[in-house]
């Protein structure tokens, strides 16, 4: 396991489809966003759920994501709504 799953909520599974869009460190996560980063994934993985974009949000944000304020989840699953297939 690679730096990626060193973050909260990183996986195995997710650090690789992480790599597979080309995002292969903390750095370019943070740079690239929760939401175009899932966005990425969705178009490899289309069962890309809304707990994935959590997952992705809380690791950027350094936490796990139960622990997301709620209007960031709020957000969040308003945004997995307008873009799940």
């Amino acid at each position: 396991m690679g730096e990626l799953a060193q973050l909260p909520n990183i996986g195995a599974v997710l650090e690789e489809q992480l790599m597979q869009v080309d995002i292969t460190t903390a750095d370019e996560l943070r740079e690239t966003g929760a939401k175009v980063a899932w966005l990425r994934i969705q178009q490899l993985d289309e069962s890309a759920c809304v707990n994935r974009l959590m997952a992705l949000e809380g690791a950027i944000r350094g936490v796990r994501k139960t622990q997301l304020p709620d209007d960031v989840k709020e957000d969040l699953k308003e945004f997995y709504r307008w873009n799940k297939k």
